[in-house]
């Protein structure tokens, strides 16, 4: 596509962060530009697990996950050193659908709905006026920076500032193997942890993540003998991809026409699951922000939607630190499945603030008395 002179709302990185807040910008009436310099399927290294509330916040947009081929999940489990738990979500199911097949129905439904997209575009700056692409000034009253962690955008518009920001390593591939449970799986050991979901009815994604930029998947496996022995016979389907999981969390997510989204905004850390779930549900907070010509409301709905994920991060960084934390709690969740239970739907946001807090001085309690 041509790019034009101009256009109400520009948004500048064509992932799914970017498309998720041209869909939310277009269906409140803006006329929306999207601008990438890759050309799609646009891929990334993720556990590929959408969790309930992830699920209906891209309905909400339109973006139907069934269709695209994803495979459900009923909940989490965790394992280590023989020992298991799990639980299933209190409310819908978890899909797993491969990054590139949930591109591909995003740049279905943006072109559906009437996004103009430029692949192949290269953004070299932005002003007052709107965004300099293809050695042209395309004008626009709001600029979208989804230009992921290393966003040139935020830099560009001086919103590098962080509260917070740390980082670890993940590197994922797939293996055709008929998945073994209805459950992602979480496997922890001392050196990371080990992600499965199911993504087909032949498929599985694994990612591990840890704190070594250097360790690779296969000397990996040696610490999760249970996955191991899962995947021993298993071939994989593609390469090893690596990537970054950082916890940031921005001063400001916003500045004059100017709002970031996605992990240009800020992230959590992959451990959660939530990545997809929060660039949807800020793609609709921005949206209604874009509608109200306020971007202050953005800032303050960003700031709230991370809110729940952060602490969720926080709570499972702990336990990857500590061994013997995490295997305290391992027990108890195994001597009380409902303290689990508790927790997913915490993670989840079906727990009420005084119920979450009751069940975590719960799982304290019981971590105590082992």
């Amino acid at each position: 596509m041509t790019l034009p002179r101009s256009t109400d709302v520009f948004v500048i990185g064509g992932g799914p962060a970017g498309l998720a807040a041209a869909i939310a910008a277009r269906l409140r009436g803006f006329v929306v530009t999207v601008a990438d310099c890759s050309i799609p399927p646009i891929d990334k290294a993720c556990g590929e697990g959408i969790m309930p509330d992830g699920w209906t916040a891209a309905q909400s947009l339109g973006i139907d996950l069934d269709a695209a081929g994803a495979h459900p999940f009923r909940g989490i489990r965790f394992c280590e050193r023989g020992v298991s738990v799990e639980a299933p979500f209190p409310k819908g199911h978890g899909l797993g659908l491969r990054r590139t097949a949930l591109h591909a129905m995003m740049v279905r439904r943006a072109a559906d709905i009437g996004v103009r997209v430029a692949w192949g575009a290269r953004v070299t700056g932005i002003t007052k006026e709107g965004v300099v692409a293809d050695g042209q000034l395309v004008r626009a009253r709001w600029i979208v920076g989804a230009d992921g962690g290393q966003s040139p955008v935020r830099r560009w518009a001086g919103l590098d500032a962080c509260e917070r920001d740390s980082r670890r390593f993940g590197f994922r591939r797939h293996y055709r193997a008929a998945p073994w449970s209805e459950f992602m799986e979480i496997h922890w050991s001392d050196s990371g942890q080990l992600y499965i979901t199911p993504v087909g009815a032949q498929e599985v994604c694994v990612v591990l993540i840890s704190r070594d930029p250097h360790r690779r998947l296969d000397e990996a496996l040696v610490d999760f003998p249970e996955a191991a022995g899962r995947l021993r016979d298993a071939k994989s389907t593609t390469l090893e991809r690596g990537g970054v999981s950082a916890s940031r969390r921005l001063k400001s997510v916003c500045e004059g026409h100017v709002a970031l989204v996605g992990d240009a905004s800020g992230s959590v850390d992959a451990i959660t699951g939530e990545g997809l779930c929060l660039l949807f549900q800020q793609a609709v907070a921005l949206a209604r922000a874009l509608e109200a010509g306020d971007l202050s409301l953005y800032q303050a709905e960003h700031r709230r939607i991370g809110k729940r994920p952060e602490f969720m991060a926080n709570l499972m960084l702990l336990l990857d630190r500590s061994g013997r934390l995490r295997r305290r709690a391992m027990r108890a969740f195994e001597g009380h499945p409902r303290l689990f239970a508790g927790m997913l739907a915490m993670h989840v946001g079906e727990l009420s603030p005084f119920d979450s807090m009751t069940n975590g001085l719960a799982l304290g309690w019981h971590m105590l008395t082992l």
